[in-house]
Protein backbone atom coordinates (compact mmCIF):
# COMPACT_ATOMS: atom_id res chain seq x y z
CA UNK A 1 0.00 0.00 0.00
CA UNK A 2 1.18 3.34 -1.36
CA UNK A 3 1.69 5.34 2.96
CA UNK A 4 1.00 8.44 1.76
CA UNK A 5 0.31 10.83 4.62
CA UNK A 6 -3.32 12.24 4.90
CA UNK A 7 -1.95 15.82 4.79
CA UNK A 8 0.22 15.37 1.45
CA UNK A 9 0.89 14.00 -1.02
CA UNK A 10 3.64 15.58 -2.53
CA UNK A 11 5.91 15.83 0.50
CA UNK A 12 5.87 12.17 -0.01
CA UNK A 13 6.28 11.75 -3.12
CA UNK A 14 9.10 14.36 -3.36
CA UNK A 15 11.09 12.47 -0.87
CA UNK A 16 11.02 9.54 -2.54
CA UNK A 17 10.96 9.93 -5.99
CA UNK A 18 13.47 8.35 -8.74
CA UNK A 19 15.87 10.95 -10.17
CA UNK A 20 15.69 9.86 -13.34
CA UNK A 21 14.21 12.11 -15.89
CA UNK A 22 10.43 12.09 -16.14
CA UNK A 23 9.47 10.00 -18.92
CA UNK A 24 6.29 11.97 -19.85
CA UNK A 25 2.70 10.84 -19.03
CA UNK A 26 2.38 7.68 -20.02
CA UNK A 27 5.34 6.92 -17.33
CA UNK A 28 4.86 3.03 -16.70
CA UNK A 29 7.30 0.62 -16.72
CA UNK A 30 8.25 1.22 -20.69
CA UNK A 31 5.60 3.24 -21.04
CA UNK A 32 5.27 6.43 -23.13
CA UNK A 33 3.37 9.56 -23.40
CA UNK A 34 2.73 7.77 -27.14
CA UNK A 35 1.32 4.75 -25.66
CA UNK A 36 -1.21 7.03 -23.22
CA UNK A 37 -2.41 8.96 -26.31
CA UNK A 38 -2.86 5.73 -28.35
CA UNK A 39 -4.52 4.00 -25.87
CA UNK A 40 -6.56 6.72 -25.07
CA UNK A 41 -7.87 6.93 -28.80
CA UNK A 42 -8.37 3.40 -28.83
CA UNK A 43 -10.51 3.68 -25.90
CA UNK A 44 -12.12 6.39 -26.66
CA UNK A 45 -12.96 5.32 -29.91
CA UNK A 46 -14.23 2.40 -28.69
CA UNK A 47 -16.57 4.13 -25.74
CA UNK A 48 -17.69 6.30 -28.55
CA UNK A 49 -18.95 3.55 -30.64
CA UNK A 50 -20.42 1.84 -27.49
CA UNK A 51 -22.17 4.84 -26.17
CA UNK A 52 -23.64 5.63 -30.05
CA UNK A 53 -24.88 1.77 -30.08
CA UNK A 54 -26.11 2.61 -26.50
CA UNK A 55 -28.03 5.44 -27.49
CA UNK A 56 -29.71 3.74 -30.65
CA UNK A 57 -31.15 1.10 -27.82
CA UNK A 58 -32.58 3.89 -26.01
CA UNK A 59 -33.97 5.33 -29.50
CA UNK A 60 -35.21 1.71 -30.23
CA UNK A 61 -36.68 1.57 -26.57
CA UNK A 62 -38.44 4.78 -26.53
CA UNK A 63 -39.71 4.40 -30.35
CA UNK A 64 -41.96 0.95 -28.58
CA UNK A 65 -42.37 2.31 -25.24
CA UNK A 66 -42.52 5.89 -25.24
CA UNK A 67 -41.66 8.25 -21.59
CA UNK A 68 -45.56 6.95 -19.58
CA UNK A 69 -45.63 4.84 -16.87
CA UNK A 70 -44.48 1.54 -17.24
CA UNK A 71 -41.48 3.36 -18.81
CA UNK A 72 -40.87 4.89 -15.96
CA UNK A 73 -41.27 1.54 -13.80
CA UNK A 74 -38.50 -0.10 -16.06
CA UNK A 75 -36.19 2.91 -15.58
CA UNK A 76 -36.26 2.48 -11.49
CA UNK A 77 -36.27 -1.34 -11.64
CA UNK A 78 -33.04 -1.29 -13.59
CA UNK A 79 -31.48 1.65 -11.63
CA UNK A 80 -31.36 -0.50 -8.28
CA UNK A 81 -29.29 -3.40 -9.50
CA UNK A 82 -27.56 -1.13 -11.91
CA UNK A 83 -27.01 0.78 -8.50
CA UNK A 84 -25.52 -2.36 -6.42
CA UNK A 85 -23.25 -3.53 -9.26
CA UNK A 86 -21.93 -0.08 -9.68
CA UNK A 87 -21.56 0.83 -5.77
CA UNK A 88 -20.63 -2.87 -4.46
CA UNK A 89 -19.11 -4.80 -7.62
CA UNK A 90 -17.96 -3.21 -10.76
CA UNK A 91 -16.19 0.43 -10.41
CA UNK A 92 -15.80 0.11 -6.52
CA UNK A 93 -13.86 -3.25 -7.14
CA UNK A 94 -12.14 -2.55 -9.88
CA UNK A 95 -11.05 0.89 -8.68
CA UNK A 96 -9.98 -0.81 -5.03
CA UNK A 97 -8.20 -4.00 -6.99
CA UNK A 98 -6.25 -2.32 -9.69
CA UNK A 99 -3.85 -0.07 -7.33
CA UNK A 100 -3.07 -3.39 -5.46
CA UNK A 101 -2.94 -5.95 -8.23
CA UNK A 102 -0.75 -3.20 -10.24
CA UNK A 103 1.66 -2.91 -7.33
CA UNK A 104 2.04 -6.74 -7.72
CA UNK A 105 2.45 -6.80 -11.30
CA UNK A 106 5.23 -3.93 -10.68
CA UNK A 107 7.23 -6.33 -8.02
CA UNK A 108 7.26 -9.05 -10.38
CA UNK A 109 4.93 -11.01 -8.09
CA UNK A 110 2.52 -12.15 -11.00
CA UNK A 111 1.56 -15.55 -9.47
CA UNK A 112 0.48 -14.00 -6.25
CA UNK A 113 -1.52 -11.11 -8.63
CA UNK A 114 -3.34 -13.94 -10.07
CA UNK A 115 -4.45 -15.62 -7.00
CA UNK A 116 -5.31 -12.57 -5.74
CA UNK A 117 -7.50 -12.03 -8.43
CA UNK A 118 -9.18 -15.48 -8.52
CA UNK A 119 -9.82 -15.27 -4.39
CA UNK A 120 -12.07 -12.46 -5.58
CA UNK A 121 -14.07 -13.68 -8.34
CA UNK A 122 -15.02 -16.35 -6.28
CA UNK A 123 -15.89 -13.84 -3.25
CA UNK A 124 -18.13 -11.84 -5.48
CA UNK A 125 -19.44 -15.09 -7.08
CA UNK A 126 -20.54 -16.29 -3.21
CA UNK A 127 -21.52 -12.78 -1.51
CA UNK A 128 -23.44 -11.27 -4.42
CA UNK A 129 -25.01 -14.63 -5.28
CA UNK A 130 -26.45 -14.63 -2.15
CA UNK A 131 -27.66 -10.85 -2.19
CA UNK A 132 -29.10 -11.26 -5.71
CA UNK A 133 -30.76 -14.45 -4.25
CA UNK A 134 -32.41 -12.50 -1.06
CA UNK A 135 -33.66 -9.29 -3.38
CA UNK A 136 -35.21 -11.58 -5.23
CA UNK A 137 -37.09 -12.90 -3.25
CA UNK A 138 -37.94 -9.68 -1.00
CA UNK A 139 -38.65 -7.25 -4.15
CA UNK A 140 -41.50 -7.35 -3.49
CA UNK A 141 -40.89 -5.35 -0.22
CA UNK A 142 -37.95 -3.24 -1.14
CA UNK A 143 -38.93 -2.22 -4.82
CA UNK A 144 -42.25 -0.26 -3.44
CA UNK A 145 -39.75 2.04 -1.46
CA UNK A 146 -38.36 3.70 -4.41
CA UNK A 147 -41.52 5.04 -5.88
CA UNK A 148 -43.83 7.55 -4.84
CA UNK A 149 -47.86 8.67 -4.83
CA UNK A 150 -47.98 8.42 -9.15
CA UNK A 151 -47.28 5.02 -9.26
CA UNK A 152 -50.68 2.73 -8.66
CA UNK A 153 -50.72 -0.57 -7.87
CA UNK A 154 -50.33 -1.88 -11.22
CA UNK A 155 -47.17 0.28 -12.00
CA UNK A 156 -45.91 -0.83 -8.38
CA UNK A 157 -46.20 -4.40 -9.64
CA UNK A 158 -44.41 -3.86 -12.93
CA UNK A 159 -41.48 -2.82 -11.07
CA UNK A 160 -41.23 -5.36 -8.77
CA UNK A 161 -41.71 -8.08 -11.31
CA UNK A 162 -38.88 -6.42 -13.51
CA UNK A 163 -36.42 -6.07 -11.14
CA UNK A 164 -36.84 -9.48 -9.99
CA UNK A 165 -35.48 -10.34 -13.84
CA UNK A 166 -32.91 -7.84 -13.66
CA UNK A 167 -31.50 -7.72 -10.68
CA UNK A 168 -29.28 -11.23 -11.23
CA UNK A 169 -27.39 -8.52 -13.73
CA UNK A 170 -25.46 -7.03 -10.90
CA UNK A 171 -24.07 -10.42 -9.74
CA UNK A 172 -22.86 -10.52 -13.31
CA UNK A 173 -21.75 -6.94 -13.68
CA UNK A 174 -19.47 -7.72 -10.48
CA UNK A 175 -17.80 -10.67 -12.19
CA UNK A 176 -17.02 -8.20 -15.50
CA UNK A 177 -15.72 -5.53 -13.31
CA UNK A 178 -13.28 -8.10 -11.41
CA UNK A 179 -11.84 -9.40 -14.66
CA UNK A 180 -11.73 -5.60 -16.57
CA UNK A 181 -9.33 -4.78 -13.77
CA UNK A 182 -7.08 -7.67 -14.57
CA UNK A 183 -7.08 -7.03 -18.30
CA UNK A 184 -6.49 -3.12 -17.49
CA UNK A 185 -3.96 -3.37 -15.36
CA UNK A 186 -2.35 -5.13 -18.45
CA UNK A 187 -2.94 -2.24 -20.83
CA UNK A 188 -5.83 -3.96 -22.43
CA UNK A 189 -8.39 -1.83 -23.08
CA UNK A 190 -9.76 -3.20 -26.70
CA UNK A 191 -12.20 -5.81 -25.12
CA UNK A 192 -13.45 -4.25 -22.07
CA UNK A 193 -14.00 -0.96 -24.59
CA UNK A 194 -16.21 -3.07 -27.14
CA UNK A 195 -17.75 -5.36 -25.19
CA UNK A 196 -20.13 -2.45 -23.96
CA UNK A 197 -21.53 -2.54 -27.81
CA UNK A 198 -21.75 -5.74 -28.54
CA UNK A 199 -24.16 -5.50 -25.02
CA UNK A 200 -26.24 -2.96 -26.44
CA UNK A 201 -26.25 -4.65 -30.09
CA UNK A 202 -27.39 -8.10 -28.68
CA UNK A 203 -29.79 -5.93 -26.65
CA UNK A 204 -31.49 -4.19 -29.39
CA UNK A 205 -31.76 -7.62 -31.36
CA UNK A 206 -33.47 -10.02 -28.48
CA UNK A 207 -36.13 -7.25 -27.92
CA UNK A 208 -37.05 -7.03 -31.33
CA UNK A 209 -37.31 -10.61 -31.53
CA UNK A 210 -38.74 -11.37 -28.04
CA UNK A 211 -41.17 -8.36 -28.53
CA UNK A 212 -43.55 -9.74 -30.36
CA UNK A 213 -44.22 -12.90 -28.27
CA UNK A 214 -45.27 -10.76 -24.71
CA UNK A 215 -49.29 -9.91 -24.83
CA UNK A 216 -49.97 -6.37 -24.34
CA UNK A 217 -49.42 -3.04 -25.53
CA UNK A 218 -47.29 0.12 -24.30
CA UNK A 219 -49.94 1.21 -20.91
CA UNK A 220 -49.78 -2.53 -19.16
CA UNK A 221 -45.81 -2.87 -19.91
CA UNK A 222 -45.86 -6.65 -20.81
CA UNK A 223 -44.07 -6.01 -23.90
CA UNK A 224 -41.09 -4.29 -21.20
CA UNK A 225 -40.34 -8.01 -20.03
CA UNK A 226 -38.73 -8.70 -23.54
CA UNK A 227 -36.43 -5.74 -22.59
CA UNK A 228 -35.51 -7.02 -19.65
CA UNK A 229 -34.81 -10.56 -20.82
CA UNK A 230 -32.50 -9.27 -23.39
CA UNK A 231 -30.52 -7.24 -20.71
CA UNK A 232 -29.48 -10.26 -18.81
CA UNK A 233 -28.57 -12.38 -21.68
CA UNK A 234 -26.32 -9.79 -23.03
CA UNK A 235 -24.51 -9.40 -20.02
CA UNK A 236 -23.69 -13.03 -19.82
CA UNK A 237 -22.13 -12.57 -23.71
CA UNK A 238 -20.18 -9.44 -22.47
CA UNK A 239 -18.89 -11.61 -19.57
CA UNK A 240 -17.82 -14.37 -22.17
CA UNK A 241 -16.43 -11.95 -24.08
CA UNK A 242 -13.63 -10.76 -21.46
CA UNK A 243 -13.10 -14.37 -20.47
CA UNK A 244 -11.90 -14.66 -23.90
CA UNK A 245 -9.83 -11.55 -24.26
CA UNK A 246 -8.06 -13.34 -20.27
CA UNK A 247 -6.32 -16.06 -22.54
CA UNK A 248 -4.13 -13.37 -24.39
CA UNK A 249 -2.06 -12.47 -20.71
CA UNK A 250 -2.65 -16.85 -19.86
CA UNK A 251 -4.55 -15.63 -16.83
CA UNK A 252 -6.48 -19.19 -15.24
CA UNK A 253 -9.11 -18.55 -13.12
CA UNK A 254 -7.99 -21.28 -9.76
CA UNK A 255 -10.43 -22.92 -8.31
CA UNK A 256 -9.47 -21.63 -4.63
CA UNK A 257 -9.58 -18.83 -1.88
CA UNK A 258 -6.85 -18.03 -0.11
CA UNK A 259 -8.80 -15.83 2.74
CA UNK A 260 -5.12 -15.14 4.62
CA UNK A 261 -3.75 -13.41 1.40
CA UNK A 262 -3.53 -9.79 3.62
CA UNK A 263 -4.39 -8.21 0.08
CA UNK A 264 -7.59 -9.34 0.80
CA UNK A 265 -8.78 -7.16 3.32
CA UNK A 266 -6.43 -4.32 1.73
CA UNK A 267 -9.33 -4.56 -1.16
CA UNK A 268 -12.21 -4.47 0.89
CA UNK A 269 -11.02 -1.79 3.08
CA UNK A 270 -10.49 0.43 0.21
CA UNK A 271 -13.52 -0.95 -1.53
CA UNK A 272 -15.91 0.90 1.45
CA UNK A 273 -15.26 4.41 0.87
CA UNK A 274 -14.46 4.00 -3.00
CA UNK A 275 -17.97 2.11 -3.11
CA UNK A 276 -19.31 5.54 -1.69
CA UNK A 277 -16.58 8.04 -3.79
CA UNK A 278 -17.13 6.17 -7.32
CA UNK A 279 -21.20 5.85 -7.39
CA UNK A 280 -21.70 9.58 -7.14
CA UNK A 281 -23.72 9.44 -11.02
CA UNK A 282 -25.55 6.64 -10.47
CA UNK A 283 -26.99 7.30 -7.24
CA UNK A 284 -27.61 10.78 -8.57
CA UNK A 285 -29.80 8.76 -11.35
CA UNK A 286 -31.44 7.04 -8.43
CA UNK A 287 -32.10 10.42 -6.08
CA UNK A 288 -33.13 11.92 -9.56
CA UNK A 289 -35.88 9.06 -10.43
CA UNK A 290 -37.21 8.49 -6.71
CA UNK A 291 -37.94 12.58 -6.67
CA UNK A 292 -39.73 12.44 -10.19
CA UNK A 293 -41.90 9.94 -8.80
CA UNK A 294 -43.27 12.90 -7.10
CA UNK A 295 -43.25 15.12 -9.78
CA UNK A 296 -45.17 12.88 -12.04
CA UNK A 297 -45.22 8.89 -13.38
CA UNK A 298 -43.33 10.21 -16.84
CA UNK A 299 -40.29 12.10 -14.88
CA UNK A 300 -38.26 9.10 -13.97
CA UNK A 301 -38.19 7.83 -17.81
CA UNK A 302 -38.01 11.28 -19.02
CA UNK A 303 -35.14 12.23 -16.78
CA UNK A 304 -33.53 8.84 -17.72
CA UNK A 305 -33.50 9.50 -21.63
CA UNK A 306 -32.01 12.65 -20.95
CA UNK A 307 -29.30 11.26 -19.25
CA UNK A 308 -28.31 8.88 -22.45
CA UNK A 309 -27.74 11.30 -24.40
CA UNK A 310 -25.43 13.34 -21.65
CA UNK A 311 -24.02 10.72 -21.08
CA UNK A 312 -22.67 9.99 -24.98
CA UNK A 313 -20.01 13.22 -24.73
CA UNK A 314 -18.74 12.10 -21.16
CA UNK A 315 -18.51 8.73 -22.24
CA UNK A 316 -16.97 9.64 -25.87
CA UNK A 317 -14.07 11.70 -23.64
CA UNK A 318 -13.99 11.58 -20.10
CA UNK A 319 -14.43 7.93 -19.44
CA UNK A 320 -12.49 7.34 -22.22
CA UNK A 321 -9.22 9.48 -20.44
CA UNK A 322 -9.71 8.32 -16.79
CA UNK A 323 -9.97 4.67 -17.73
CA UNK A 324 -6.66 4.85 -19.54
CA UNK A 325 -4.86 6.87 -17.01
CA UNK A 326 -6.01 5.25 -13.68
CA UNK A 327 -3.83 2.21 -14.51
CA UNK A 328 -0.73 5.12 -15.37
CA UNK A 329 -1.44 6.87 -11.99
CA UNK A 330 -1.36 3.92 -10.14
CA UNK A 331 1.91 2.92 -11.84
CA UNK A 332 3.20 6.65 -10.52
CA UNK A 333 1.90 5.94 -7.20
CA UNK A 334 3.85 3.05 -6.63
CA UNK A 335 6.94 3.96 -8.19
CA UNK A 336 6.32 7.61 -5.56
CA UNK A 337 6.62 9.85 -9.32
CA UNK A 338 4.61 12.79 -7.85
CA UNK A 339 5.91 14.98 -10.85
CA UNK A 340 4.61 12.94 -13.83
CA UNK A 341 1.47 12.12 -11.57
CA UNK A 342 0.69 15.89 -11.67
CA UNK A 343 1.16 16.63 -15.10
CA UNK A 344 -1.21 13.63 -16.10
CA UNK A 345 -3.73 14.91 -13.51
CA UNK A 346 -3.22 18.61 -15.27
CA UNK A 347 -3.46 17.07 -18.94
CA UNK A 348 -6.43 15.17 -18.05
CA UNK A 349 -8.20 18.09 -16.69
CA UNK A 350 -7.71 20.14 -19.47
CA UNK A 351 -8.26 17.31 -22.14
CA UNK A 352 -11.57 17.09 -20.59
CA UNK A 353 -12.55 20.13 -21.00
CA UNK A 354 -11.59 21.12 -24.07
CA UNK A 355 -13.69 18.35 -25.36
CA UNK A 356 -17.07 18.34 -23.05
CA UNK A 357 -17.32 22.15 -22.42
CA UNK A 358 -18.01 22.94 -26.51
CA UNK A 359 -20.09 19.27 -26.24
CA UNK A 360 -22.24 21.31 -22.99
CA UNK A 361 -22.76 24.56 -25.02
CA UNK A 362 -23.74 22.69 -28.31
CA UNK A 363 -26.47 20.91 -25.81
CA UNK A 364 -27.26 23.64 -24.19
CA UNK A 365 -27.99 25.84 -27.47
CA UNK A 366 -29.76 22.81 -29.34
CA UNK A 367 -31.13 20.98 -26.69
CA UNK A 368 -34.84 20.83 -28.32
CA UNK A 369 -33.39 19.73 -31.59
CA UNK A 370 -31.14 17.10 -30.72
CA UNK A 371 -33.85 15.55 -28.08
CA UNK A 372 -36.45 15.77 -31.42
CA UNK A 373 -33.59 14.19 -33.58
CA UNK A 374 -32.95 10.91 -31.34
CA UNK A 375 -35.75 9.95 -29.94
CA UNK A 376 -39.43 11.65 -31.18
CA UNK A 377 -41.20 8.91 -33.05
CA UNK A 378 -43.33 5.98 -32.45
CA UNK A 379 -44.73 6.70 -28.72
CA UNK A 380 -42.25 9.10 -28.16
CA UNK A 381 -44.08 12.30 -29.09
CA UNK A 382 -43.68 15.95 -28.97
CA UNK A 383 -44.81 16.15 -25.06
CA UNK A 384 -41.69 13.62 -24.52
CA UNK A 385 -39.77 15.68 -26.25
CA UNK A 386 -40.36 18.48 -24.43
CA UNK A 387 -39.91 16.95 -21.14
CA UNK A 388 -36.92 15.10 -21.68
CA UNK A 389 -35.70 18.83 -23.43
CA UNK A 390 -36.02 19.87 -20.00
CA UNK A 391 -34.07 17.58 -18.15
CA UNK A 392 -31.55 17.88 -20.84
CA UNK A 393 -30.62 21.38 -20.73
CA UNK A 394 -29.75 21.33 -17.06
CA UNK A 395 -27.79 18.18 -17.37
CA UNK A 396 -25.45 20.06 -19.96
CA UNK A 397 -24.64 22.08 -17.15
CA UNK A 398 -22.96 19.56 -15.31
CA UNK A 399 -20.42 17.78 -17.89
CA UNK A 400 -17.52 19.63 -17.85
CA UNK A 401 -17.91 18.94 -14.18
CA UNK A 402 -18.87 15.05 -14.03
CA UNK A 403 -15.88 14.74 -16.30
CA UNK A 404 -13.49 16.35 -13.93
CA UNK A 405 -14.88 14.22 -11.54
CA UNK A 406 -14.22 11.32 -12.78
CA UNK A 407 -10.44 12.11 -13.23
CA UNK A 408 -9.95 13.47 -9.62
CA UNK A 409 -11.63 10.60 -7.95
CA UNK A 410 -9.40 8.26 -9.59
CA UNK A 411 -6.48 10.46 -8.98
CA UNK A 412 -7.41 9.51 -5.10
CA UNK A 413 -7.91 6.25 -5.84
CA UNK A 414 -4.52 5.62 -7.22
CA UNK A 415 -2.91 6.96 -4.30
CA UNK A 416 -5.02 4.62 -2.28
CA UNK A 417 -6.37 7.70 -0.30
CA UNK A 418 -10.33 6.80 -1.15
CA UNK A 419 -11.47 8.14 2.39
CA UNK A 420 -10.76 11.74 0.72
CA UNK A 421 -13.54 11.94 -2.36
CA UNK A 422 -15.96 9.38 -0.14
CA UNK A 423 -16.31 12.28 2.60
CA UNK A 424 -16.67 14.72 -0.53
CA UNK A 425 -18.99 12.53 -1.92
CA UNK A 426 -20.87 12.55 1.43
CA UNK A 427 -21.20 16.24 0.79
CA UNK A 428 -22.74 15.93 -3.04
CA UNK A 429 -25.24 13.72 -1.97
CA UNK A 430 -26.42 16.04 0.84
CA UNK A 431 -26.25 18.91 -1.76
CA UNK A 432 -28.06 16.89 -4.19
CA UNK A 433 -30.83 16.20 -1.82
CA UNK A 434 -31.47 19.58 -0.48
CA UNK A 435 -31.19 21.28 -4.07
CA UNK A 436 -33.71 19.22 -5.51
CA UNK A 437 -35.95 18.81 -2.54
CA UNK A 438 -36.13 23.07 -2.24
CA UNK A 439 -36.61 23.19 -6.15
CA UNK A 440 -38.81 20.18 -7.66
CA UNK A 441 -42.01 21.78 -6.53
CA UNK A 442 -41.69 25.24 -8.50
CA UNK A 443 -39.39 24.20 -11.27
CA UNK A 444 -40.51 20.28 -11.35
CA UNK A 445 -37.82 17.98 -13.49
CA UNK A 446 -35.15 21.02 -14.13
CA UNK A 447 -34.96 21.71 -9.82
CA UNK A 448 -34.06 17.88 -9.73
CA UNK A 449 -31.28 18.39 -12.19
CA UNK A 450 -29.92 21.84 -10.83
CA UNK A 451 -29.26 19.47 -7.79
CA UNK A 452 -27.06 17.49 -10.06
CA UNK A 453 -25.71 20.00 -11.36
CA UNK A 454 -24.94 21.79 -8.03
CA UNK A 455 -23.73 19.04 -6.27
CA UNK A 456 -21.44 18.12 -9.22
CA UNK A 457 -20.21 21.65 -9.34
CA UNK A 458 -19.03 21.55 -4.93
CA UNK A 459 -17.68 18.23 -5.77
CA UNK A 460 -15.41 19.27 -8.21
CA UNK A 461 -14.11 21.97 -6.58
CA UNK A 462 -13.43 20.38 -3.21
CA UNK A 463 -12.22 17.62 -4.88
CA UNK A 464 -9.15 19.74 -6.40
CA UNK A 465 -9.15 21.82 -3.47
CA UNK A 466 -7.84 18.96 -1.47
CA UNK A 467 -6.12 17.26 -4.23
CA UNK A 468 -3.38 20.50 -4.71
CA UNK A 469 -3.14 20.46 -1.25
CA UNK A 470 -1.93 16.80 -1.02
CA UNK A 471 0.79 17.44 -3.70
CA UNK A 472 1.85 20.95 -1.89
CA UNK A 473 -0.23 23.84 -3.66
CA UNK A 474 1.01 22.79 -7.15
CA UNK A 475 -1.15 21.42 -9.75
CA UNK A 476 -0.87 23.26 -12.72
CA UNK A 477 -4.40 25.27 -11.36
CA UNK A 478 -3.02 28.33 -13.03
CA UNK A 479 -2.02 27.06 -16.63
CA UNK A 480 -5.97 24.90 -16.21
CA UNK A 481 -7.69 28.16 -15.27
CA UNK A 482 -6.19 30.52 -18.16
CA UNK A 483 -6.41 27.52 -20.92
CA UNK A 484 -10.25 26.84 -19.83
CA UNK A 485 -10.88 30.57 -20.31
CA UNK A 486 -9.50 30.24 -23.81
CA UNK A 487 -11.56 27.25 -24.38
CA UNK A 488 -14.82 28.83 -22.57
CA UNK A 489 -14.28 31.84 -25.57
CA UNK A 490 -14.04 29.29 -28.57
CA UNK A 491 -17.34 27.68 -27.02
CA UNK A 492 -19.13 30.85 -27.25
CA UNK A 493 -18.17 30.85 -30.88
CA UNK A 494 -19.17 27.07 -31.57
CA UNK A 495 -22.84 28.38 -29.88
CA UNK A 496 -23.42 30.89 -31.94
CA UNK A 497 -22.13 29.39 -35.36
CA UNK A 498 -24.26 26.45 -34.42
CA UNK A 499 -27.36 28.07 -33.60
CA UNK A 500 -27.11 30.18 -37.02
CA UNK A 501 -27.03 27.59 -39.06
CA UNK A 502 -29.66 24.95 -37.55
CA UNK A 503 -31.97 28.40 -37.22
CA UNK A 504 -31.46 28.93 -40.93
CA UNK A 505 -31.56 25.33 -42.32
CA UNK A 506 -34.52 24.09 -39.87
CA UNK A 507 -36.76 27.39 -41.56
CA UNK A 508 -35.31 26.07 -45.25
CA UNK A 509 -36.01 22.15 -44.71
CA UNK A 510 -38.83 21.65 -42.70
CA UNK A 511 -38.69 18.84 -39.91
CA UNK A 512 -38.72 15.63 -41.65
CA UNK A 513 -35.97 13.24 -40.38
CA UNK A 514 -33.84 13.83 -43.15
CA UNK A 515 -33.97 17.57 -42.58
CA UNK A 516 -33.44 17.12 -39.06
CA UNK A 517 -30.10 15.13 -39.73
CA UNK A 518 -29.22 17.78 -42.09
CA UNK A 519 -30.14 20.78 -39.79
CA UNK A 520 -28.46 19.20 -36.41
CA UNK A 521 -25.41 17.51 -37.89
CA UNK A 522 -24.31 21.00 -40.20
CA UNK A 523 -24.64 22.52 -37.22
CA UNK A 524 -22.31 20.62 -35.13
CA UNK A 525 -19.87 20.52 -37.89
CA UNK A 526 -19.96 24.14 -38.34
CA UNK A 527 -19.66 24.69 -34.70
CA UNK A 528 -17.00 22.07 -34.82
CA UNK A 529 -14.77 24.37 -37.33
CA UNK A 530 -15.50 27.09 -36.06
CA UNK A 531 -14.30 25.99 -32.49
CA UNK A 532 -10.95 24.19 -33.60
CA UNK A 533 -9.86 26.95 -35.85
CA UNK A 534 -10.27 29.23 -32.51
CA UNK A 535 -8.37 26.90 -29.77
CA UNK A 536 -5.58 26.32 -32.29
CA UNK A 537 -5.23 29.90 -32.67
CA UNK A 538 -5.10 30.66 -29.45
CA UNK A 539 -3.05 28.21 -29.06
CA UNK A 540 -4.11 25.72 -26.71
CA UNK A 541 -1.88 22.97 -26.23
CA UNK A 542 -4.12 19.83 -25.45
CA UNK A 543 -6.14 20.67 -29.24
CA UNK A 544 -2.64 21.08 -31.27
CA UNK A 545 -1.72 17.36 -29.29
CA UNK A 546 -5.43 16.05 -30.41
CA UNK A 547 -4.63 17.44 -34.25
CA UNK A 548 -1.10 15.88 -34.05
CA UNK A 549 -2.72 12.71 -32.52
CA UNK A 550 -5.02 12.54 -35.93
CA UNK A 551 -2.55 13.24 -38.20
CA UNK A 552 -0.83 10.25 -36.61
CA UNK A 553 -3.37 7.68 -37.14
CA UNK A 554 -4.32 8.81 -40.43
CA UNK A 555 -0.33 8.42 -41.16
CA UNK A 556 -0.18 5.43 -40.26
CA UNK A 557 -3.77 3.90 -41.85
Amino acid sequence: MVGIPDGSFGEEYGGMARPERARGAGGGEGGSAERVARNTAVVSLATGVSRVVGLAREIVAASFFGTGGPASAFTIAFQIPNLVSNLFANAALSAAFVPVFTDLLQQGRRKEAFRLASTLFWIILIVLGAFTAFFVLAAGLIMPLFTGPTFNGPLNALTVGLSQVLFPVALVIGLIGLLVGVLQSHEHFTIPAISPAVWNVVIVVLLVVLRPHFHGGVDNGDQLYAYAIAILAATFVQLLMVFGALARIDFRLQFAIDWHDPRIRQVFALMLPVTIGLGIVNLDQLINSVFGTLVSDEAPRAIDNAFRIYMLPQGLFSVAVATVLFPTMSRMAARRDVTNMRRVIGIGMRQINLLLIPSAVFLIVLTTPVVRLVFERGHFGRHSTDIVSIALFWFAFSLPFGGINLLLTRAFFAVQRPWIPTRLAALNIIVDIIVSVGLYKPLGIAGLIIGTVAANAVMAGLQFHRLRIGFNGHLEGAQTTMITARILLASGLLAGVSWGVWRLLDDVLGASLIAQIVSVGAAGVAGLLVYMRAVLTMRVPEAHQVTRLIRGQLGRA
